[in-house]
């Protein structure tokens, strides 16, 4: 049962086949089979159950929805009520959420079954998954070497098949990069096309919850669940929701698709390359026209990204004090003090050192010199997608520019850590949707191929992505031992 999609199993749910009891119960057992893999940070077995009971009386009553008897996992960044929600943090180790999130909401109203709360890099913070105050999370295709981050627990239990879908978010890559590394579909919707109520916060402006999942069609049953607006979500866009399923069998003949030269230059592993040349000939087959861009703003990305997001973060975290919820130190002498080593004890380095930048950054004297130059950058960068998006329908090259790395390989390394998202941050600075593919293998290690689309283009994203995975098989791939 492990092996099959949603789309399957809701079948095999209505026709009496197998009970929602009987497939979570399956689902446990591997989780418990495979814990090495430090996918999970909570496994709600009892929760998991009671909803899976709930869901096979609403199969019985013949008011099944899609996702209703399915297990998924949330990742730890979202608010389940009277579930620990820890963000991967020391700082949040012994918070119960007292509310869930709009999309755990969205999930229960479906009818979906949680098993639990996945791993993540510490309040988003990383590319790898080993800021986690609860260690390394192991990438199943290769237990040597990193899932990806932030949602790198998501991208491991989908991929080792301890969930049948997860969900993540996106502040400059962290669901494309991790789904590309473990082999999964990932994708990053429109900024405000998912509610951000209850999905503690990392940078406001640029996170974004998604789906990860195995296949297209899959990712198209969650968002279809996850996106719309949110009157307690400020930043949630009042747009009413396509039905996603629906235009994923449209023909792909004259599709317009734009590679930029910016992309495919040095930095770029040629395995991962060629790899991805063989995925864009698949689309020519399809009948789809490539041309190459230019996006001149893309190199500018990082630099830009890493002065708002922690800006952003700085202002964020700042309501870690010790004082409301949370860590607190032992026997502070004085305020200062209580919020100095409950700050300084709960937070993890790179949490630290993220905090301390955007703190620079908003200072004074340095606003101007930075945040707001960012801010210019980012709209710069905006402007050149709109460019590119006007002349191709959708813009393809790589998530990653190399397939997983070794565990501990970059995490004393900074800036070379913070190049592994080269790919994914311009996506964020400028709000459109994007996704990672499955698209072969280099050296026995998954590769991704990114797809970018216009605003709220999910659809159509959904659709490419669909139509590729009818002629390839790279999704449907496992990693050994997890068949």
């Amino acid at each position: 049962m492990h092996n099959k999609t949603i789309a399957e199993l809701a079948k095999g749910l209505r026709s009496g086949e197998f009970s929602s009891v009987e497939l979570t119960t399956a689902f446990l057992g591997r989780i418990k089979q495979h814990s090495s893999l430090n996918a999970y940070i909570t496994v709600t077995e009892d929760l998991a159950l009671q909803e899976a009971e709930a869901a096979d009386a609403r199969l019985a009553k013949g008011k099944a929805e899609l996702l209703t008897g399915i297990p998924i996992a949330q990742k730890d960044i979202f608010c389940t009520e009277g579930v620990k929600t820890t963000c991967g943090s020391k700082i949040l180790d012994n918070f119960i959420a007292p509310y869930n999130a709009t999309v755990v909401d969205k999930f229960n109203s479906a009818g979906a079954v949680m098993l639990g709360k996945l791993n993540m890099d510490e309040f988003a913070m990383g590319s790898s998954n080993e800021t986690s105050y609860y260690g390394a999370v192991k990438n199943p295709w290769d237990i040597n070497t990193v899932p990806g981050g932030s949602s790198g627990g998501s991208a491991a239990a989908v991929a080792a098949r301890l969930a049948v879908c997860a969900t993540g978010t996106d502040t400059g890559g962290s669901i494309r990069q991790p789904a590309a590394l473990c082999g999964i579909t990932g994708l990053k919707p429109t900024y405000g096309r998912v509610s951000r109520y209850g999905m503690i916060a990392y940078a406001s402006s640029l996170d974004q919850g998604g789906p990860m999942t195995r296949s297209a069609e899959d990712a198209a049953i969650m968002l279809q669940t996850m996106a719309g607006f949110d009157e307690k979500d400020s930043t949630s866009v009042d747009l009413p929701v396509p039905d996603y399923m629906a235009g994923l069998s449209n023909s792909l003949e004259g599709l317009k698709i734009g590679l930029p030269k910016e992309f495919f230059g040095e930095g770029l592993n040629s395995d991962v390359a060629a790899a991805l040349e063989a995925a864009i000939n698949e689309y020519r087959k399809l009948g789809a026209q490539v041309t190459e861009i230019s996006m001149p703003t893309l190199k500018l990305a990082i630099p830009a990204y890493y002065v708002i997001a922690p800006a952003e973060c700085s202002a964020n975290l700042s309501r870690f004090d010790g004082v409301r919820f949370g860590y607190r130190c032992e026997n502070p002498v004085d305020l200062t003090d209580l919020y100095t080593r409950s700050r300084g004890e709960g937070f993890g380095k790179e949490v630290k050192r993220r905090i301390l930048m955007g703190t620079y950054a908003l200072s004074a004297g340095y606003y101007d010199a930075y945040y707001i130059k960012a801010q210019k950058i980012r709209r710069l960068i905006s402007e050149d997608f709109k460019k590119a998006l006007s002349e191709v329908d959708v813009i393809m090259g790589p998530v990653t520019p190399s397939t997983a790395f070794g565990i501990g390989e970059k995490i004393g390394n900074p800036i070379e850590m913070y190049l592994s998202d080269i790919y994914t941050i311009a996506i964020n600075l400028a709000g459109v949707p994007a996704m990672s593919v499955p698209a072969g293998f280099a050296k026995g290690m998954p590769v991704g191929l990114q797809i970018i689309g216009n605003y709220f283009a999910e659809g159509r994203l959904l659709n490419i992505a669909y139509q590729y995975q009818q002629v390839t098989d790279w999704h449907q791939q496992a990693p050994k031992g997890f068949e």
